[in-house]
């Protein structure tokens, strides 16, 4: 006699043989290669190589109010805390897909009593009680599980990833808010000496015109200048508050909440140590979890092609039954069964054909917006850049167009009380002297603005070694 082969042990066999020549992992391409050098570093000024960049980078500014802020930023920013949220969901998502590949147990008490149809001293009346337990694993022979989890593991790193990216942008937006907070006070600080500047022209006007010295229109040419500045003032104080408002709302308090006492000199901008764009991919937050997603996409493309081989599960079971509590657990009444199943879809309507096309589709678009990330990553580098190379020069120029405006005016003046130039001049200069002084500073907000985007896009992750 031939010896039998179980059923259950000939369906595990074939269905093992056919795993072995099923390949439903579909590698991603590989990460994007940049240039070895920036296009603008060569205009750049960079500080030595060996300047260490801190992972916070904003303490370059050497401003104490900054740091104080940006601690406070890391404890009240709602944004920050969905970000923390959503990095939690994705970590519960990751745990189910890994606890999904180990088998499950489930265990049961039952007891009923129950009548037999009869008369009613003949009525049979019975107990049935049991007590179980059962087993059942999902054999994961073609990957779709692991797959599973590896596209869940990727995009848990991901949203860790958007979660630093979310902070680094938050960092930036509040100093780069902040940089214009103190613009604005220095903007106000120039007007309130311009204000003070003008009410005394007036005075000196009105006391020439008085003695006849002068004519009308110089002193209502006076008046004029003077309510201007103070217009632009209350302009700018609106402006003010409207700065401060957004920091309130950045640290997660209301508006009410934060009061920050005008302070109208500017940070230096910090020297910005070179980074080489290699580096940059590697670091940027953004990036990364970019990268993250297009292989969780492809993992999904392994779980959808998963779906065209049949899915084997294991399971067991085992307990007792019978009529007595006492007696239940006993030899006569244990009760158990093995088994295996064996399942495979034999018509869909074409779901597995496309469930695999939007897999792959959703992987084209990943990948696609992974290599766009990187272009615009490298575009901001070389923007600021040479933003920043253009602004410090810029800044020096202007700089020596304020000192002659003010040689100017001082020489105008002069000629104004001898009486050689009438009060237009006058007004004439004072003007040339108070937009060079304001483009100045809007100059050294835009310049600390470019230093504060070009460290948040390559070193607000960099760790010196």
């Amino acid at each position: 006699m031939k010896p039998r082969i179980p059923l259950t042990v000939l369906s595990v066999a074939v269905v093992s043989l056919l795993a072995a020549c099923a390949v439903t992992r579909v590698e991603p391409p590989a990460p994007v290669v940049a240039a070895p050098q920036y296009k603008e570093a060569g205009d750049w000024q960079h500080a030595p190589a060996a300047l260490p960049v801190p992972e916070q980078w904003w303490t370059l500014f050497g401003d104490p109010v900054l740091d104080d802020l940006q601690r406070r930023l890391v404890i009240g920013n709602e944004t920050l805390k969905s970000a923390v949220a959503a990095v939690a969901g994705a970590r519960a998502v990751y745990e189910a897909s890994r606890s999904a590949m180990y088998p499950t147990l489930s265990a049961g008490l039952d007891a009923t009593r129950s009548a037999s149809p009869g008369s009613t001293a003949a009525r049979n009346l019975g107990n049935s009680l049991s007590v179980s337990a059962t087993a059942s694993w999902e054999v994961d022979l073609w990957g779709r599980l692991s797959q599973a989890s590896s596209g869940a593991q990727a995009s848990l790193q991901a949203s860790q990833d958007d979660l630093a990216a979310v902070r680094l942008s938050a960092q930036a937006l509040l100093a780069q808010t902040y940089f214009s907070l103190r613009t604005a006070d220095a903007q106000l600080a120039l007007l309130d000496r311009s204000v003070a500047l003008y009410r005394r022209s007036l005075d000196l006007t009105q006391v020439r015109y008085d003695d006849g010295v002068v004519a009308r229109t110089d002193v209502l040419q006076a008046r004029t200048q003077l309510q201007s500045a103070q217009a632009q003032a209350a302009d700018l104080e609106a402006g003010r508050a409207q700065l401060e408002h957004a920091l309130a709302v950045l640290l997660g308090v209301p508006p009410s909440a934060l009061g920050l006492e005008r302070n109208a000199a500017l940070p230096p901008a910090p020297d910005v140590p070179p980074m080489l764009p290699s580096t940059l991919l590697e670091r940027r937050p953004d990036i990364a979890a970019a990268q993250r997603r297009v292989a969780a996409a492809y993992a999904q493309i392994g779980v959808a092609d998963a779906a065209w081989f049949p899915d084997l599960s294991l399971s067991a079971s085992a307990g007792y039954r019978g009529a007595s509590l006492a007696r239940l657990v006993s030899a006569p009444n244990l009760l158990w069964s093995l088994g295996a199943s064996v399942t495979e879809a034999v018509l869909d309507g074409g779901q597995r054909k496309l469930a695999s096309a939007q897999a792959r589709a959703a992987a084209d678009q990943a990948t696609a917006a992974y290599r766009q990330t990187v272009l615009t990553a490298l575009q901001e580098v070389e923007d600021n850049l040479v933003l920043a190379d253009r602004l410090q020069r810029e800044a020096q120029f202007q700089a020596e167009a304020l000192q002659a405006a003010q040689r100017n005016l001082e020489i105008t003046l002069d000629q104004y009380r001898t009486g050689t130039v009438s009060y237009l001049n006058v007004v004439t200069a004072q003007t040339s002297a108070l937009t060079s002084e304001s483009s100045l500073l809007s100059v050294r907000n835009r310049q600390l603005a470019a230093v504060n985007q070009l460290l948040k896009n390559i070193a607000g992750r960099w760790v010196p070694a």
